[in-house]
């Protein structure tokens, strides 16, 4: 009996299609689990971002006529007002994030050993990190209230006059940043803990045998181990610069005289107090453009001094 060439070639056709269906019908649980997680992110991600880089390239909003380009951006860096608001973030950025880092790394350094009496401190420094900055800024309104406030209570004693430190341009803005620094070195001594129980014993061990001292020893070998964690931390910490700003809306309102005025106000205050969007859109766009920048930039610094234990 004989077989014909042509007859498994029937089956072949049959065969892939069955498996292209199967294979479709694998993926229809796995789209239909995706698409809340994708339709959630493009809502309140995706689309605001675009929304955004829309909105800054339409000008003539507040008249009704929309032209599209780069007025918007004009009249950005024309106004002083935006300018006051960069040098006061930068100031800002510099005057927390440095002190900030600093106390922390020296706290996790003294902190280091797990003892009855270090975890008593520890909780004390990370404690203000479980103050929402809304209260503390009430609290600390009090705190510095000229004349009435506790701070002035004490300094009097010592025989120095009212100072109004939220109120005098001068001091308003260290005022604010002093605050932060309260508020945000315990947050980052955790990472830092946590850093620097990664680091090597027989390297310090190995450095000390070697005759280095002990600040030879944090700056050749500790420094360099806790490169990862600053790349963590300082992003982190250059997101806060530009976005904290709870405690300027409670406190001074961006005041006195654009003391403390922030790019984040700032751009509040275009949005919805002047309901000049494509100018809050622009002033978006260029802030998180830098912060974005600033990011890769000290993360790409900070890795290349990074030690990376294989």
């Amino acid at each position: 009996m004989s077989t014909s060439p042509f007859a498994g070639t029937q089956t072949a056709p049959i065969s892939f299609t069955r498996r292209a269906a199967a294979a479709r019908f694998r993926t229809w649980p796995a789209a239909a689990l995706l698409a809340p997680s994708v339709i959630f992110l493009f809502a309140f991600t995706y689309w605001p971002v675009l929304r955004v880089l829309g909105e800054s390239l339409l000008v003539g909003r507040l008249t009704g006529q929309y032209t599209p380009g780069f007025g918007n951006y004009d009249r950005l860096f024309t106004d002083p007002h935006f300018a006051r608001a960069a040098l006061n973030n930068i100031a800002y950025a510099a005057g927390t994030i440095i002190p900030s880092l600093a106390l922390a790394l020296l706290f996790a350094s003294a902190l280091r050993e797990t003892t009855r009496w270090n975890m008593v401190l520890r909780t004390l420094v990370v404690m203000p990190l479980l103050i929402p900055l809304v209260a503390a800024a009430a609290l600390f309104s009090f705190i510095l209230l000229p004349g009435g406030g506790l701070l002035d209570f004490y300094l009097s004693k010592l025989g120095t006059p009212m100072i109004n430190w939220l109120g005098d341009p001068d001091l308003a803005l260290g005022s604010i940043i002093a605050i932060t620094v309260w508020k945000n070195t315990g947050y980052y001594m955790l990472f830092f803990i946590a850093g620097l129980a990664g680091v090597p014993q027989d390297l310090l061990d190995a450095a000390r045998i070697d005759g280095a001292g002990a600040a030879r020893r944090f700056r050749a070998v500790t420094l360099p181990m806790l490169g990862p964690t600053f790349g963590f931390v300082l992003p982190i910490a250059l997101v806060n610069a530009l976005t904290q700003i709870d405690h300027v809306v409670t406190m001074t309102q961006g005041g006195p005289s654009d003391a403390t005025n922030l790019l984040l106000y700032y751009i509040y205050q275009q949005a919805a107090q002047n309901d000049d969007t494509g100018l809050a859109s622009a002033a978006t766009v260029i802030s998180v453009t830098s912060l974005l920048a600033l990011a890769l930039l000290s993360f790409s610094a900070l890795e290349r001094r990074s030690y990376h234990e294989s």
